[in-house]
């Protein structure tokens, strides 16, 4: 057995005070490499034992970087290595020190000259001038290579932080870092150049060219994007971004005129051709049109920063590239390109530097905004450190998806609780549709792009990305003290809250996120049924629209049939906190206050099937067609013909409200409960008097029921799912809408003479011009939820009720 499996069995108090500095998590990734190094080697403080620590901490670093790229906690390894690289700062202080006393001792050599045995005389052991200077330089490269490191976890610290993660994005110590290294750089080169006599023309130019590559690649990785543009991009909308060039204010002095950085955007296939370039190439054409997309490059002399910086930028059209099989616009990446030509000092050499933005997805309109979120956050997530543009993983393990969905969430919902393992079990049945596997087999299996955000769920019209970014926005919006006080379970399938309430007391109940619908958290309790047995009953979800009306603890407040929270928790106790205080009395204008109060119809107090839920005292009202009329009746005489057929006032038809179809001669009666939009509408009723408006041939169609809306004092949205792609600067119109076919109105109704003469449209109008009704009340829903409705109750003697007041709409 391994040392490290015998230490990790010990009590979890005796194995903390071992882990203090070093982190068990990484203990666990370097177990088997820690065991078998040299450790005997490396017990004194000689150069010797400083160059074999210092090669296997360099060999740990890259050991962690290598498990980043596979772990499924990248965001934690990532900081832990910054962690040690900021601890390694002394010692890389220590090794930019020996390199400065190396060229000081090189100085000192040549100062001195060959002594009487033709030996260089040294406080160390006699070398010779060129085997010095070799030994310097590569000393140079190894430190040129550990900022190089540094600035690339900078990087990736960036990419992970644009999904959340913690970033400390301060650059001032890797600038101070670089500008350092450069003047050690400076000064061998100097020493170098007044060597070349014992140099040779051979070794000189081998040395320069090493000399050149150092700069150019300290220069060239020095310039980077410090503040990213947006990774989600609309057309015709102003961004901002920062460049920041590292070495800027120490190679960029007294230049002539100032220096003009200029932002291009580019595709995928040409940032990979800049990236397989090195940098070397320009920029042959911009893939979309950016408007002030030319800054100056500024030093600022208090914070001695190097930066231009772009305020007021808008990308105004795009480019669209040929996509890739199935692909869609919002899986199409980008990125800007920041460009600028500079003369370093002293050395005056020109140089070209570019660097890449982020990936980006440019949008047109706002309903892509969501896929194009997924295909940011899964390139932020899975991408390796080092990378061509913009290649990304299509499959990754599931606990690296789980790590990554919970820092989304806790960074977007702004809360220190994040998922817990109940919470990705349920995640992984929903994403996989698999509800027979334990939670142990879900970690050993991949996720792919497809089941993210590309396939539907089985019996949705959403991908999981979609519904899981539906309810970050709710949590957000509406619930983040609820979730960061535990109050919310959320992530639970309806199924298993069943499980769960069956066998509690009356009056238990929690709350879940809405498995059927986007963007909804739905309210389970347990009740008794007329035989005893318990019922789970759910509550029709409530969307951030609702919950702005009336908050998610007032709504509990209200029901007096939600007693304990679950387990056994009262409901006072859990959600006292986020009670608001009602307003009573009058206000300042002598008005007797009143409140909204949520009331919930049980399945048991409902209307049979057969009535759709109509109550008693509002009768559901007639719907008819208008019969054409003759040119010589006057409008007085429709009073008289209506009279018989038409309610009275509080239910006199209105005419359609703007935005549904146009159904020419028809009049709809609004009776202050709609039919429900899961069950076909009830047939048109046609007067007594009127019985042969019933011939098929001149029946319109029935009003337009916006189906998409949930009943309720707010319209809510039943998931549609994605919509259909939209064409860039041009959205897709709606289909028409079927209208009466032509045929069926060329012979009049049968209950007309053949002599009567169909009315003009323009008199048609003239008669049935009656003021306007307010917009229709949202449509009753019948899907397994009880319904719930928002009432005003008067602290007076007044009582009214929204859902029963004759008329009201």
């Amino acid at each position: 057995m391994s040392l490290w499996n015998l230490v990790s069995h010990m009590p979890p108090e005796e194995f903390s005070s071992l882990s203090t500095e070093f982190p068990r998590s990484l203990r666990c990734l370097l177990a088997e490499w820690l065991e078998n190094q040299p450790w005997e080697f490396i017990n004194g403080s000689d150069a010797f034992c400083t160059s074999m620590a210092s090669r296997m901490l360099s060999d740990m670093l890259e050991k962690l970087r290598s498990a980043a790229s596979t772990d499924g906690q990248q965001c934690q390894i990532l900081q832990q290595v910054s962690n040690i690289e900021v601890c390694r700062d002394p010692g890389a202080g220590l090794g930019l020190q020996r390199l400065q006393h190396r060229v000081r001792e090189i100085q000192e050599l040549q100062e001195e000259g060959p002594g009487r045995d033709g030996a260089v005389q040294s406080p160390m052991a006699p070398r010779e001038l060129p085997t010095l200077i070799l030994e310097a330089v590569k000393e140079l490269e190894v430190a040129k290579q550990q900022v190089l490191k540094r600035i690339q976890i900078w990087k990736r610290q960036q990419q992970l932080a644009g999904n959340g993660a913690t970033f400390e994005e301060n650059l001032a110590p890797l600038q101070k870092r670089c500008e350092n290294l450069v003047e050690v750089y400076f000064q061998l080169q100097q020493q170098v150049m007044a060597a070349s006599t014992e140099l040779g023309p051979e070794l000189l130019p081998r040395l320069m060219e090493r000399f050149n590559e150092v700069l150019s690649s300290l220069v060239k990785s020095s310039f980077l994007v410090e503040k990213q543009p947006p990774q989600v991009l609309k057309t015709q909308t102003k961004f901002q971004a920062s460049v920041r060039f590292l070495l800027g204010p120490r190679l960029l002095k007294a230049a002539p005129k100032p220096y003009m950085v200029r932002a291009d955007m580019v595709t995928e296939k040409q940032a990979r051709e800049l990236e397989l370039s090195n940098y070397s190439n320009t920029l042959s054409e911009s893939t979309g049109e950016i408007l002030h997309n030319m800054v100056q490059l500024e030093t600022n002399p208090t914070s001695g920063n190097c930066c231009a910086n772009f305020k007021n930028v808008l990308l105004k059209k795009i480019k669209r590239c040929e996509r890739k099989g199935s692909e869609s616009v919002t899986e199409e990446k980008c990125a800007v390109l920041f460009s600028t030509n500079v003369t370093l000092t002293p050395s005056n050499v020109s140089i070209h530097l570019q660097v890449l933005s982020l990936p980006i997805v440019v949008i047109v309109h706002g309903n892509q905004d969501n896929n194009a979120k997924a295909t940011v956050l899964w390139d932020n997530a899975f991408s390796d450190i080092d990378r061509v543009p913009f290649v990304v993983a299509e499959r990754v393990p599931w606990d690296k998806m789980c790590d990554t969905l919970n820092g989304k969430f806790k960074a977007e919902v702004q809360t220190t609780k994040g998922l817990l393992k109940e919470h990705y079990f349920f995640l992984a049945q929903k994403i996989f549709n698999d509800h027979s596997a334990s939670p142990e087999d879900f970690q050993s299996r991949h996720v792919s792009w497809a089941q993210f955000n590309k396939e539907i769920l089985p019996g949705r019209g959403f991908t999981f990305w979609q519904w899981f970014d539906g309810v970050l926005d709710l949590t957000k919006r509406c619930l983040k003290s609820y979730w960061s006080d535990r109050l919310i379970m959320g992530f639970i399938s309806k199924q298993y809250v069943c499980k769960l309430l069956s066998m509690q007391p009356d009056g238990t109940f929690l709350l879940r996120f809405s498995d059927s619908e986007i963007g909804g958290v739905t309210i389970a309790y347990v009740m008794r049924g007329k035989d005893g047995s318990s019922q789970v009953e759910n509550i029709q979800p409530f969307s951030a629209k609702d919950l702005s009306i009336r908050s998610l603890g007032d709504r509990i407040r209200d029901l007096g049939q939600l007693r304990n929270l679950y387990p056994n928790i009262p409901k006072d106790q859990a959600f006292g906190s986020h009670y608001n205080k009602e307003q009573t009395g009058k206000d300042g204008r002598g008005y007797v206050s009143t409140a909204i109060k949520m009331t919930v119809e049980s399945e048991r107090d409902q209307q049979p099937p057969g009535t759709m839920g109509a109550p008693p005292e509002a009768p559901q009202a007639p719907m008819f067609n208008l019969p054409m009329l003759q040119h010589e009746l006057h409008p007085d005489n429709l009073q008289p013909l209506l009279a018989p057929m038409c309610p009275p006032t509080p239910f006199c038809p209105q005419p359609m409200p703007t935005g549904y179809p146009p159904v020419e001669s028809s009049i709809m009666m609004v009776p202050d409960r709609l039919t429900p939009p899961f069950h076909s509408p009830s047939p048109m009723l046609s007067p007594p008097s009127l019985s042969h408006c019933q011939d098929p041939a001149f029946r319109t169609p029935g009003p337009f029921m916006p189906s998409q809306f949930l009943p309720g004092e707010v319209s809510q949205l039943l998931p549609a799912g994605p919509s259909a792609e939209p064409q860039d600067e041009e959205m897709p119109e709606l289909p028409p809408f079927q209208l009466v076919e032509e045929a069926s109105l060329q012979s009049p109704p049968r209950w007309m003479s053949p002599s009567m003469d169909q009315p003009s449209a323009a008199e048609l109008d003239q008669l049935l011009e009656v003021p306007p009704l307010p917009p229709f009340a949202p449509l009753q829903q019948h899907s397994g939820y009880p319904n719930s409705s928002l009432s005003s109750w008067g602290l007076g003697d007044a009582r009214w009720d929204d859902s029963i007041r004759p008329g009201h709409a």
